[in-house]
């Protein structure tokens, strides 16, 4: 498995951006622009084929009717244990489905319908339940916003307070639900998190979530980002050894949030070398009977190692292939051909079965002949401000990447010394998406934005970043890890850690260490910011006689309770003390399973604070799961120097396979 071992920084997800003046959405702009649904409409009047073969599925559909008899609303619905799912789903399924109705007919009582079911779950539903409520939240609310943003953009006669009832309510009980994503899964959780975060940011006119999904997107620790999803070259997926609905139903996700991304003007669906469609390439060409290379690889909670693709489900297609193959083909001129095959094989695509799982009818939805005629066209002869921008520290540089904006030719890039406020320009004329600052000072804060350029067109800038150039002053890192893939980032008083490594034990010490070198007695205090991708992770706080494997040391570490239980393995607060480098660790005090609120269905999904204290050779440790209330992890005596080095500790508990671990508020004080 390729690992984006740098790549996984989310900057905008932890730092403080500095806000401009804020970057307007396209409306309507999620799965249908004001273009596709004038294609939409157009193709159904001229019975435009293949268009109008799927349209008269999608019209004739049960949940497409204006007389669909609502099944909710419920104040609660969850997932395993179920409460409502199937009720939720065939209403979400109607409100989006009479929404397009709605556009393509100009029949008001489509719109009705399609309004009446939105209204009605946006009062009445206040929480989503069960094991599975992230996928639940995920899946049916996408098809919910989908259809509240096609009603709020075309005249529909929608109520200002029952719009509004809408924005808060994706906001309060939907997202709260996705906003971490779901790293703990295989990765269609997390890429139906992230498409419906997506589609939130854009209805709600949120850029800031908008940009924490699109760089989860490309950058994110979940098995569920297109790299981690999509694993190599080949376009084999994270779960193609699983079997092959859940990996059509992975890769579908991705091509929605490619597809929300390009309705605002950035093209996602370039990156990674046209990553997505390779996968798709590889999904269509085994489903329709053909071989596929195959490499076994662990997938990034540790939990997921598959000896061999799966027939599990081979050859049944999903209606998740017309978008992917009229993009390529017929946007942009590039060649598709088993996923060509795959979308002619189920002409015309049905629903996006089972449930709310797809969208689906993407013969109709997606069907155009452009030609390549929008392969570089900016939206209405203006570009869109870049997103997604992203930093690394790299060899004495900063290293900036951004998505690609529709119809740019190049990008202005700019930069602002923390505090100081006016950006300047740094560089001009950059071609790709993507800029190394040589001239960042080692530890300085920064503010970088970038616009594109088309001719005398330019953009208005990206979103802004804050980031720090190394880490700060005193502090340095430490890889004891076995294959050498920690990488330390600090952005926003928040260290960002990934590291592989096995544990901490004699021979192993195999971790990160982020330490700063004390000479007194002082006590270290900091903050797990959820949530982690490696369900087999150790980290915490520690003291250090030296940087050595085997050094003297004291650390309150939280990690699984239990290694075989993979799917649920619950989480402990324990102190260690080794007192001779050829000693091995001594467990001097393990906790109760945390529970609430730090973790449910014993994953660790909230935030947990530790504590360690020095005085003379007495560590004293301590813990709490709400930063208020603390609880003692017990105390230990170690024979050691005055001097010697507190910090942070991060290891994945998987061979070859990189966690990250996040931490804020770390303070250390003498």
């Amino acid at each position: 498995m390729k690992i984006i071992s740098k790549g996984i920084f989310l900057s905008v997800f932890l730092l403080k951006v500095i806000s401009l003046q804020a970057q307007p959405f396209i409306h309507p702009g999620i799965l249908q622009s004001q273009e596709d649904l004038v294609r939409l409409k157009k193709g159904v009047l001229t019975s435009s084929q293949p268009l109008y073969a799927g349209y008269l599925v999608f019209k004739a559909h049960a949940q497409s009717q204006p007389d669909y008899k609502m099944q909710g609303a419920m104040p609660t619905v969850g997932r395993n244990p179920t409460v409502g799912q199937a009720i939720y789903d065939a209403d979400a399924n109607a409100a989006y489905q009479n929404a397009i109705m709605w556009t393509v007919t100009g029949e008001q009582r489509y719109a009705e319908k399609s309004k009446e079911i939105i209204n009605k779950w946006a009062s009445t539903l206040q929480e989503i339940t069960g094991r599975d409520a992230v996928l639940m939240a995920g899946l049916g609310p996408f098809k919910m916003v989908n259809a509240a943003e096609i009603l709020r953009y075309t005249n529909a006669g929608w109520r200002s307070d029952d719009i509004k009832k809408a924005e808060v309510h994706f906001k309060t009980v939907i997202y709260p639900v996705i906003k971490d994503f779901a790293p703990f899964a295989n990765g269609n959780w997390d890429s139906a998190a992230l498409k419906t975060m997506m589609a939130i940011a854009i209805f709600c006119n949120d850029r800031m979530m908008f940009e924490r999904a699109i760089v989860y997107y490309q950058y994110g620790w979940g098995d569920g980002s297109l790299p981690n999803y999509i694993i190599n070259e080949q376009g084999q997926c994270q779960e193609s050894g699983r079997d092959q609905g859940h990996t059509q139903l992975g890769i579908a996700h991705l091509a929605d949030c490619s597809e929300m991304a390009w309705n605002q003007g950035l093209n996602l669906y370039s990156i990674y070398d046209n990553r997505l469609l390779k996968g798709f390439e590889y999904t269509a060409k085994y489903n329709l009977g053909m071989e596929v290379p195959y490499v076994p690889a662990m997938d990034r909670t540790g939990k997921y190692l598959h000896p061999r693709i799966s027939e599990q489900d081979r050859g049944k297609l999903r209606a998740v292939y017309e978008e992917v193959y009229n993009h390529y083909v017929h946007r942009i001129s590039v060649q598709a051909p088993y996923t060509q095959q795959a979308a002619e094989k189920v002409r015309p695509e049905l629903q996006g079965l089972p449930g709310a799982d797809h969208i689906g009818f993407g013969t109709f939805l997606y069907s155009r002949a452009d030609n390549g005629a929008s392969k570089n066209r900016s939206h209405n002869n203006n570009l869109a401000a870049p997103a997604g921008l992203h930093a690394e520290y790299e060899s004495k540089s900063v290293h900036l990447t951004w998505v690609p904006v529709i119809g740019a030719t190049s990008y202005i890039v700019k930069r602002a010394q923390d505090g100081e406020g006016a950006f300047k320009i740094i560089a001009k004329g950059i071609k790709p998406a993507a800029f190394y600052d040589l001239s960042a000072a080692k530890g300085n804060q920064y503010r970088y934005t970038v616009c594109a350029v088309n001719g005398e067109v330019q953009s208005s800038n990206a979103y802004p970043l804050a980031f720090s150039a190394g880490l700060p002053s005193g502090w340095k890192q430490t890889d004891l890890s076995a294959k050498r893939q920690s990488v330390v980032n600090y952005i926003d008083n928040t260290f960002i850690i990934q590291s592989s490594g096995m544990g901490m034990d004699v021979p192993y010490d195999k971790a990160m260490f982020v330490t700063k070198a004390v000479n007194d007695d002082a006590t270290i205090g900091g903050k797990y910011v959820p949530q982690l991708s490696s369900q087999f992770t150790g980290f915490g706080l520690t003291f250090r006689e030296a940087s050595d494997v085997g050094s003297k040391s004291v650390e309150i570490v939280v990690s699984p309770r239990s290694t075989s239980q993979i799917e649920a393995p619950g989480w402990v607060v324990q102190l260690r003390a080794r007192a001779a480098s050829s000693d091995s660790s001594n467990i001097i005090y393990t906790s109760p399973v945390i529970s609430e609120p730090a973790v449910t269905y014993n994953r660790l999904t909230g935030p947990v604070w530790l504590k360690l204290e020095r005085k003379n050779n007495l560590f004293t440790a301590a813990y709490s799961t709400d930063g208020k209330t603390w609880m003692t992890a017990g105390s230990a005596q170690l024979n050691c120097k005055k001097s010697g080095d507190f910090g942070m500790l991060v290891y994945s508990g998987i061979k070859d396979v990189p966690t990250t671990v996040r931490f804020g508020e770390v303070k250390i004080t003498r």
